[in-house]
């Protein structure tokens, strides 16, 4: 199934009622439309392979907003029910199973999400 994208910053309350059976917490887009996050960007490639096929797992990337939103201790997304602390994160819904930052690679994926 192709991933499905957030609106950009996404609305947290739009996340409980998402059918994906994972999220995949990214920074926000700049006017260009990169990544501003440099980790973000680091692992793209891999969750595109990943979640990007037809009869791949559903995915939902979640944009968490620019670098001083998502640097404020009140950012939504590190609070209850999703706490995410840094990003990458991505979060099997089923188990709260979750991969952050460097953990993220190809092998890391197939193994801990299987």
């Amino acid at each position: 199934m192709p991933i499905r994208y957030t609106e950009d910053p996404a609305d947290i309350a739009s996340l409980k009622v998402a059918p994906e059976k994972f999220l995949i917490f990214y920074s926000s887009r700049l006017p260009d439309g990169s990544l501003w996050c440099p980790d973000c960007v680091a692992v793209d490639d891999v969750v595109q392979k990943t979640f990007g096929p037809p009869d791949a797992p559903s995915a939902l990337v979640v944009y968490v907003g620019q670098r001083p939103e998502w640097k404020s201790p009140s950012n939504p997304f590190r609070a209850d029910p999703y706490n995410v602390g840094s990003i990458p994160t991505i979060i099997r819904v089923d188990d709260g199973k979750r991969l952050v930052e460097g953990e993220i690679d190809e092998h890391s994926l197939s193994s801990s999400f299987n």
